[in-house]
């Protein structure tokens, strides 16, 4: 068997997508000021943060505790007292060498200290501290329950270039790997730990050094079908509390909830379409062999969860570097809307010039920023409702194309387009509508009013004033770059009035970027914050905003 050492530090992180919002009260504090919350069986939810699982000397016996550096002092825990929650965001493709670890008919799992996306996700990060014990300690899966597969290997960058393959430490399908070595000096050793499947985890682990054993389950919740509040910890034998009696009155009337239609996962287009002789702007869902038109008055678009990423340095201009964001990115993610654009409803012969689309208005609790990539290190902005509105950009006939969508904070927004173009025969046609966004999971989307809503305006927290300093360069985008020539910006009362001949238009974006109204093609040469390729992956909200270490028990 191999020791696990801190010379083979797996990098952190994990893609594809949850932690959650602020839910911090005075009920869910523990002692030590951790912030943790006390959920079921009066466990303490760990949704992110670093924390170490130690094998330790107390008291002349060895016991395995969970050193918790979530805040800014360390808690020691007890595994029976812990639920970690390792949440949508965690999910990420498999890489070619764990297929044989966690099975090579997999295409994704659930990770802990990730490949894709490190240090980028809001999710705890469990590493092993052997310098407590006095001794190497040998650390062995002794039990295992769970709804698929489970292993815990290092796998570094440096051993993908040197093409060595994964040291396993742990795995719940092969007994030839249901132990290891944890060396006497590994004070920080981070291996990733894979799940093959959303649902409730309890691994049974013994710690043995120097002739003392301790036995601990540790309860892991996976993906987001089970809210890790309702879970017990450790083995799960706490009894669960009594329930209060039932009413036997009615229970009072509710008001009805709106007939929404909400799209929360899959591919979706916000569309320039022929009807009747004129354009209307409506919302596409699925792809071209199997979709469904939609009325955007009648439909709530949910960003779920698992979209909340971290800001990266080198783009401050959407907020201070580790604040949380809610980013829909350029290229699909299962388990989140995949929103794009189109104008290729309408054939070329129709249109004289472009289409343009026009952001008027952003009522909601953050900034939205709508972009994409350029060359490393730019980014082409198309409309930023934190430095003012409207905003313009525009698209030949026929396109679709995709960008990057980020939300500040959680809550409802409503974002109003005006989408205009010039037929061939000189007549200008436009649309004016108004979609409906459910951001994160405080506000259920089926309870939220589609189209321009019922609540009282909210103004859109603006962009932190330091980062027009701090922001990426704005270049031209590849169709503009292309012609050599860019169009003037539609005004705000005739967005199309302008929307002619090759070239993008021009608006004012993030932080007072000169933008270019051209948006950049799916597939093209367009760098995806969050991708492998890309040194800066995901980028964060703009607002200041509370993070939720731990969640609270209601």
């Amino acid at each position: 068997m191999r020791a696990l050492t801190r010379d083979r530090r797996a990098f952190t992180g994990a893609a594809l997508i949850v932690a959650t919002g602020v839910l911090l009260s005075a009920a869910g504090l523990v002692a030590g000021g951790s912030g943790a919350a006390r959920a079921a069986g009066d466990a303490v939810v760990l949704d992110e943060g670093e924390l170490d699982l130690t094998p330790r000397l107390v008291g002349g016996k060895l016991e395995l505790q969970i050193d918790d550096r979530g805040s800014d002092s360390t808690v020691v825990r007890e595994p029976s007292e812990v639920v970690l929650h390792a949440g949508p965001e965690t999910k990420e493709d498999l890489i070619g060498p764990a297929y044989p670890i966690l099975g090579d008919t997999l295409l994704s799992a659930y990770f802990f200290n990730g490949w894709e996306n490190a240090g980028q996700i809001f999710a705890p990060e469990p590493g092993w501290n052997g310098t407590e014990a006095g001794a190497d300690t040998e650390v062995r899966l002794a039990g295992f329950e769970g709804p698929g597969r489970f292993a815990m290997y290092t796998y570094t960058r440096e051993m993908d270039n040197n093409d060595e393959s994964p040291v396993q430490h742990l795995n719940s399908g092969d007994s030839a790997h249901s132990a290891f070595t944890l060396a006497e000096d590994a004070e920080r050793a981070v291996p990733t730990w894979g799940f093959t499947e959303e649902g409730v985890y309890r691994l049974t682990l013994t710690v043995t050094s120097g002739g003392s054993t301790d036995t601990e389950t540790l309860a892991v919740v996976v993906g987001d079908d089970i809210d890790p509040d309702d879970v017990l910890p450790g083995d799960g034998s706490t009894p669960t509390p009594t329930a209060p009696p039932t009413s036997t009155s009615p229970p009072p009337s509710t008001p009805t909830a709106p007939a929404a239609h909400v799209i929360d996962n899959g591919h979706i287009d916000l569309a320039a379409r022929p009807v009747d002789g004129a354009l209307q702007f409506q919302i596409k869902e699925g792809t071209a062999n199997a979709h469904e038109w939609h009325e955007p008055d009648a439909v709530v678009l949910h960003v779920k969860p698992g979209a909340r990423r971290k800001i990266t340095e080198g783009y401050e201009f959407l907020g201070p570097v580790g604040d949380p964001v809610w980013w829909l990115p350029i290229q699909q993610l299962d388990g989140l809307v995949w929103p794009g654009w189109s104008t290729d409803q309408f054939k070329s012969s129709e249109i004289d010039g472009r289409v343009a689309f026009r952001l008027d208005a952003v009522q909601g609790p953050g900034a939205l920023s709508i972009f994409t990539e350029g060359s490393v290190g730019s980014v082409i902005m198309h409309a930023h409702s934190g430095d003012g509105l409207p905003d313009t950009f525009d698209l030949s006939v026929p396109t679709h194309r995709h960008t990057v969508w980020t939300f500040a904070q959680e809550g409802v927004y409503r974002t109003t387009f005006a989408v205009s173009a010039t037929l061939a025969d000189g007549t200008k046609v436009s649309d004016t509508e108004t979609i409906a966004w459910v951001v994160g999971d405080d506000v259920d989307p089926s309870t939220v009013t589609p189209g321009t809503g019922d609540e009282p305006t909210a103004t859109p927290t603006t962009t932190p004033s330091q980062s027009a300093s701090t922001s990426p360069t704005a270049t031209a985008s590849p169709s503009a770059s292309a012609s050599g020539s860019a169009s003037a910006a539609p005004s705000a009362t005739d967005p199309g009035s302008a929307s002619s001949g090759t070239g993008g238009s021009a608006s004012t974006g993030g932080s007072g970027t000169s933008t270019t109204g051209g948006l950049a093609s799916t597939g093209a040469q367009v760098a995806v914050i969050g991708g492998i390729a890309v040194a800066a992956l995901l980028v964060g909200g703009g607002a200041v905003f509370g993070v939720r270490r731990r969640r609270s028990a209601q």
